[in-house]
């Protein structure tokens, strides 16, 4: 059976779709040319310098290996993300990609997955997992943008993170531990949800004789089965929806229940049915902290039904962790800041009752620290007095920047000076001005 392709229809190129070569910044770093593909051709390139797309991603990560992203795009040279910035990269045989050339790595990334590839022609995007032996495993979206296709892929590391190395905070080791319940780790993309939700697991599965369901789009991280028994299904592959996947769990006797994201009231609605039935469930949301969390919840729901989410919820959740990368001051890579909100008596009536002035869910983090509590800001000014972060760049990523500037007071002079704080912090490390080559 032949590769399904990409049709004209799905990838037309509009006329402004690939900007001139012109536009392109000097290229960070050059890798070794890679093998051709024969009989491959594209417009202005002979056949013997079109990069097959595995030896075109391997050189890439041997040239990055600090990459959290691989990008595709038109009118671009091949680019990683490197701790939060773009650097293109200049490979022999590749250059600046046209839409021909995208279409073509998108084509072999989706390979015979005619899933993957309807989705592309009907809703303009796809999720995919892609592995390449001996290098890294990928989770990939394929997308069209004004005509011609993009591609972004994630690298997932091959080894399964730990707490270690993480440095995840120690309250949530209890999270193994439960018994029901529904655990939440939100934040925006990229900012490393997937990787502590892998950590959580892997030390279930090291310590716990459970049955374990996870339900992902796609797979990021394989687990092996250690004394818990690990099952793993991909939407599309093993299941059409992230619902009829948890429903049919209900009847797999799972002790945890991993859902990579709740995107719809179906999926809440049998999450928080599974945790009231004595199951753990771990699953993500994309927002930025608690309260954002619980509002994004209730706010699914018509508003005749909420305030029976928001009673179910109180009594279903035992932890919301949220977290932030934040650029660290010496340049090298980023900094996790984690808020983390544990069910109390206090904390289920704000989240029952609803928050009201001085009966917040920060407030809550804030006083419970005891419990195991803590906040962004409190997180973050700890990174700054530590002078692992610098002030500005703190404050950017503070949920109330004219908060901590006043927790901060001591360390900057109300005149504008730097007052007993360390110059360095103030003057913060450039990302542009460090990273803008890569050496092999």
């Amino acid at each position: 059976m032949d590769a399904p392709t990409l049709t004209p229809d799905v990838l037309a190129t509009k006329p402004d779709a690939a900007p001139s070569p012109d536009s392109v910044p000097p290229a960070a770093s050059t890798v070794p040319p890679a093998p051709a593909v024969p009989g491959a051709t594209s417009p202005g390139r002979p056949a013997a310098q079109i990069v097959r797309t595995p030896a075109l991603i391997a050189s890439m990560i041997a040239t990055a290996k600090d990459a959290s992203d691989l990008i595709f795009s038109p009118g671009r040279a091949p680019q990683v993300d490197m701790h939060g910035g773009l650097i293109q990269l200049k490979i022999p045989g590749v250059g600046v990609l046209t839409p021909e050339d995208t279409a073509r790595i998108a084509a072999d990334l989706i390979g015979r997955n005619s899933i993957a590839l309807q989705k592309l022609k009907e809703q303009g995007s796809c999720d995919i997992s892609y592995s390449l032996p001996k290098v890294s495993r990928f989770r990939v979206n394929v997308f069209t943008q004004r005509g011609t296709c993009a591609i972004v892929m994630r690298v997932i590391p091959s080894s399964i993170p730990d707490f270690k190395s993480l440095n995840l905070p120690d309250a949530l080791a209890e999270t193994i531990n439960l018994r029901n319940g529904i655990v939440l780790v939100t934040g925006p993309t990229g900012s490393g949800k997937s990787s502590s939700l892998a950590a959580i697991l892997n030390k279930i599965n090291e310590e716990k004789a459970y049955h374990i369901i996870t339900i992902e789009d796609p797979i990021e991280f394989l687990h092996p089965h250690k004394r818990a028994t690990i099952h793993q299904r991909e939407l599309h592959s093993d299941t059409p929806s992230f619902a009829l996947a948890l429903r049919a769990a209900l009847r797999q006797a799972p002790k945890v229940i991993l859902v990579g994201e709740m995107r719809d009231k179906e999926t809440i609605e049998v999450a928080l049915e599974a945790a009231e039935t004595g199951h753990v469930v771990f699953s993500t949301l994309h927002t930025t902290d608690a309260s954002k969390t619980i509002e994004r919840i209730i706010g699914v729901f018509p508003l005749a039904d909420q305030n029976a989410i928001r009673n179910r919820l109180a009594k279903a959740f035992r932890y919301i962790v949220s977290q932030r990368l934040i650029p660290r001051l010496d340049g090298k890579g980023r900094v996790a800041a984690f808020e983390i909100l544990k069910s109390t008596m206090r904390t289920r009536d704000y989240v029952e009752k609803g928050e009201t002035e001085g009966k917040s869910l920060l407030d809550a983090m804030r006083d419970g620290d005891a419990e195991g509590m803590q906040y962004f800001d409190g997180e973050i000014e700890k990174l700054i007095r530590a002078t692992i972060v610098d002030i500005e760049t703190g404050l950017s990523y503070s949920t109330n920047a004219g908060n901590l500037r006043l927790q901060l007071a001591d360390l900057i002079d109300r005149d504008g000076g730097e007052g007993n704080y360390p110059s360095a912090v103030l003057k913060p490390v450039s990302l542009r001005d460090k990273e803008t080559e890569i050496e092999r």
